[in-house]
């Protein structure tokens, strides 16, 4: 299983992933924190990004996904990271570290950290 941050969710979407980043989420199971579904409608929200998170393709996107909600444990590790960022960035990030499920990010924030699980790029 692959964690995909809110970026590459997006680029995931529109087609804009590198050759690796889509090497990773062919060959695997692909989650998201819940957080993020949060994110993208802030982004559309603010003008940011254009998406209907109404729309049939997007639909069934998600039906795709792991969907995984903030716990108590999740909400916790938030807190006990070894980087910071804004919360949803963090929030992601630990859900990754609880669960134990690799994280796909470019954030070079989130890429230093020493805790977090990150998938082998090749």
């Amino acid at each position: 299983m692959l964690n995909l941050d809110t970026h590459i969710l997006v680029s995931l979407l529109s087609g804009d992933l590198t050759q690796q980043e889509h090497t990773l989420v062919v060959h695997q199971k692909l989650a998201i924190s819940d957080i993020v579904l949060w994110e993208l409608a802030k982004l559309v929200e603010l003008g940011r990004l254009i998406l209907d998170m109404e729309s049939s393709p997007f639909r069934a996107c998600l039906r795709s996904l792991a969907v995984i909600p903030i716990s108590v444990e999740i909400a916790r590790q938030s807190t006990r990271l070894d980087f910071s960022s804004d919360p949803a960035d963090e929030i992601i990030a630990a859900t990754s570290v609880v669960e134990r499920i690799p994280l796909l990010t470019r954030d070079r924030r989130i890429l230093r950290s020493r805790i977090v699980p990150f998938p082998q790029l090749k």
